[in-house]
């Protein structure tokens, strides 16, 4: 017999997230009728069935999450993404920062930026695009390529800028 499969929809929680999730992953096993002795017994004797739990519980966590994602924002030295992620679409407005001796990573750079967003050495670009595939998936594929789920004032600040 060869291996087993675990199709996920998203990713396995890391080690550091499962611990922050602790109560809400009992109470998961709970609706699973695995109590935790029989969770530790489950953990040392068949790991295919401790897998799969931990696998179902992961998307159904990412899914939550990503259904109440309202805005992602990417960062890197020179460029700025902030996207508003809408039901049927999402947003996207990108900053290129042309100085090559300042850096969106730079704390004191970053507030001159906040504070002089107009200065000539900023270019803007604006884009809307209705979801290629599930909106979730999309989003979360921002994520595992850096973005940051925010809070969106940064977003609706360039927003009105730009606007």
């Amino acid at each position: 017999m060869g291996g087993f499969f675990i199709i996920m929809k998203y990713r396995q929680l890391t080690t550091e997230q499962f611990q922050e999730l602790h109560q809400e992953f009992s109470k998961f096993l709970a609706t699973q009728q695995i109590d935790k002795k029989e969770w530790e017994q489950l953990k040392k004797e068949k790991s295919k069935i401790v897998e799969e739990e931990l696998a179902i519980f992961s998307d159904l966590v990412w899914e939550d999450v990503l259904t109440k994602t309202n805005y992602v924002e990417h960062i890197s030295e020179h460029h700025l993404n902030v996207f508003k992620c809408y039901s049927k679409e999402i947003v996207r407005i990108y900053v290129k920062w042309n100085s090559t001796s300042k850096s969106f990573l730079n704390k004191e750079d970053f507030n001159w930026f906040l504070k002089n967003p107009l200065d000539n050495s900023f270019e803007y670009f604006k884009a809307t695009k209705k979801y290629s595939e599930n909106r979730n998936k999309e989003i979360f594929n921002l994520i595992e390529k850096g973005g940051q789920i925010s809070n969106g004032k940064l977003f609706d600040n360039l927003i009105q800028l730009i606007n």
